[in-house]
């Protein structure tokens, strides 16, 4: 039942934000991606969503150890729940949210003309250009640029194939 919390908690907070871009003049900032749950079971956590749900896996990435850091549900063509395990830096529960900008610097410039702290940039395991700024309540909004050769990019290439192949 806390999955479904979770996953209904996930779904307003991307209906939010979504309203909030779309309301927005923020230049480059293309869409809501995913929502970010730590889990202390993340194996639990990832059959909920795989199999009782039926959201398919879209990528994994795991550490040198073989240990997963990260899995990617795939919903639609472009949105995702980011599942990755608990810790003591991130309690189980909503960990952030993810907004695709079209170019990340440009972004990171006009939020921090606005007076934001935005982080530098970064390559992330996924390929996908990442920063992050935080809101009043400690929220993280982490910010994607997806190349071409990013996970996310590929997953939805797949997707669309998919979709396309299912209406021939």
């Amino acid at each position: 039942m806390r999955g479904f919390y979770l996953f209904v908690s996930g779904v307003l907070v991307t209906l939010v934000a979504q309203f909030a871009i779309a309301q927005s003049q923020n230049r480059g900032v293309v869409r809501m991606n995913h929502v970010g749950i730590s889990s202390p079971n993340l194996e639990e956590t990832l059959s909920y969503y795989t199999e009782t749900l039926g959201f398919p896996e879209a990528f994994r990435v795991t550490n040198d150890e073989g240990d997963i850091t990260v899995v990617y549900v795939q919903v639609s063509t472009n949105s995702f729940l980011e599942l990755q395990p608990s810790n003591e830096e991130r309690p189980p529960g909503l960990s952030h949210f993810g907004i695709v900008v079209e170019d990340m610097d440009n972004a990171i410039e006009m939020w921090r003309e606005r007076g934001l702290e935005v982080e530098n940039s970064r390559i992330s395991g996924t390929n996908a250009v990442l920063s992050n700024i935080y809101d009043a309540n400690g929220i993280r909004m982490e910010l994607l640029e997806l190349p071409a050769g990013s996970a996310h990019a590929q997953a939805t290439a797949r997707w669309r194939s998919q979709s396309a192949a299912a209406w021939r």
